[in-house]
């Protein structure tokens, strides 16, 4: 059994970057809240998160066209895929429903009984 975020597989890469992308979404937010509203006001967290929130976002998008053409998604879950890489932590959620609802290849493991299945009579 591999793992979840392995590398090697379309699945894993794209786990990894779509958590990379919440991850910068809320440092980029962090960042915006002390340049305008904190004390004290700095810009620093946007020089830093927004570059590397741009450059994951491209990486998102690509990711979720080679997510797409893997498992042949339909054109409603790209759509899903791409607006999830605008809402802040929408990433996160959107992989979350693609593991549960077999999109991301298997229906993951969580929504598998665990253990034997009880009989009923």
């Amino acid at each position: 059994m591999t793992s979840a975020f392995d590398l090697r597989t379309v699945a894993g890469r794209f786990r990894v970057i779509a958590l990379l992308e919440a991850v910068s979404w809320v440092g980029l937010l962090i960042g915006m809240y002390f340049k305008y509203l904190g004390t004290p006001r700095t810009e620093i967290g946007v020089k830093i998160f927004g570059p590397a929130h741009g450059a994951v976002f491209v990486a998102f998008v690509v990711a979720a066209f080679l997510a797409g053409i893997a498992f042949a998604w339909a054109a409603g879950t790209w759509l899903l895929a791409i607006v999830a890489s605008i809402v802040p932590l929408g990433s996160v959620i959107f992989l979350m429903w693609a593991d549960r609802t077999g999109r991301m290849g298997e229906v993951a493991a969580v929504s598998q009984p665990r253990g034997p299945v009880p009989e009923t009579t």
